[in-house]
């Protein structure tokens, strides 16, 4: 049995955290977004799928679900005090697999063979692929003082705290992207692919936007669990994106957004009453996940779906 799991930075690792616990880890894939790449300063990032790697590795700080738990800030510290203020805080240990990117990264290795190094460097069976070797960013177009102007997503969602009008989002250079070395083969090799409950608009649209890889995935049995719960958001700014891009904030605007790939869709309990504003099969389960046994049983309730069917 093997699958492939669509994953943000957020809501989809705490899925991964379940799915690592009832199968074979080598039996996983996780195909990454890697639209929110950015540069601070001279230290790449690439935090969803730094995430991912500290996921499997058992190293998040899940009360962030960014970096390293119990990680110290002693460089970033130091940095404030000569006057450079990195608006992330990137941990001290953190910053060490940055910089490891971003070495490699200048030397012209491709980012999926990158991931491969850090993924055994971190004792990880698990593949995880970057979504492309390419460069992509999601931008953001808000409107402020009767002018647009076009963000990257760092600066809309760390800088501004996602403060601002937003008119429209874009995924720069994915027309021209192509999915990275063994992100398709991924896809064809799994019994089943799993878009998990992360932001629709910038944590899975990116991996969506690159052709071959929606192509792919119409081939596939999928399922995509809701990151929406009645009319919320589970975190993050997702409700805002939806809305910008016409979608409505609920279960019925993410399968709207799904619908031309989406064979399942996972809601929770709480939405049964969207049933039938929904042409696809529905698996109703608790999708808050706050604690392990949780991200297990939510796990178990979509690998059981899938061996019923």
């Amino acid at each position: 049995m093997k699958i492939t799991i669509l994953s943000g930075g957020t809501g989809t690792p705490k899925l991964i955290q379940g799915f690592k616990e009832i199968l074979p880890n080598e039996d996983i894939s996780v195909i990454v977004n890697t639209g929110e790449d950015t540069y601070i300063g001279d230290i790449y990032l690439s935090p969803d799928i730094d995430t991912v790697l500290y996921t499997f590795s058992n190293l998040i700080n899940d009360e962030t679900w960014y970096g390293l738990k119990g990680d110290t800030f002693f460089c970033h510290e130091q940095l404030k005090n000569f006057g450079f203020d990195e608006v992330l805080r990137i941990g001290d240990k953190d910053r060490a697999l940055k910089m490891h990117k971003t070495s490699l990264l200048k030397k012209g290795i491709p980012m999926s063979e990158i991931v491969d190094i850090e993924r055994k460097s971190l004792s990880i069976n698990s593949k995880i692929y970057p979504m492309s070797n390419e460069k992509i960013e999601s931008k953001v177009l808000i409107e402020e003082n009767n002018e647009k102007i076009l963000l990257k997503f760092h600066d809309f969602w760390v800088s501004r705290r996602g403060n601002a009008k937003v008119l429209d989002i874009f995924y720069e250079n994915s027309n021209y992207a192509k999915a990275a070395d063994g992100v398709l083969k991924a896809i064809q090799k799994s019994d089943f692919v799993i878009i998990g409950p992360s932001n629709p608009i910038t944590s899975i649209g990116p991996i969506l936007s690159i052709s071959e890889i929606k192509n792919a995935l119409k081939e596939k049995l999928v399922f995509a669990v809701s990151p929406i719960v009645g009319e919320n958001p589970v975190s993050g700014p997702a409700g805002t994106l939806m809305h910008a891009k016409g979608y409505p904030v609920n279960a019925v605007g993410v399968y709207e957004y799904y619908k031309d790939i989406v064979d399942v869709l996972v809601l929770d309990n709480n939405d049964i009453n969207k049933k039938k504003e929904i042409n696809c099969e529905v698996l109703y389960a608790n999708t808050i996940m706050k604690t392990i046994d949780d991200k297990i049983t939510l796990a178990r309730n979509i690998f059981d779906y899938y061996k019923s069917r």
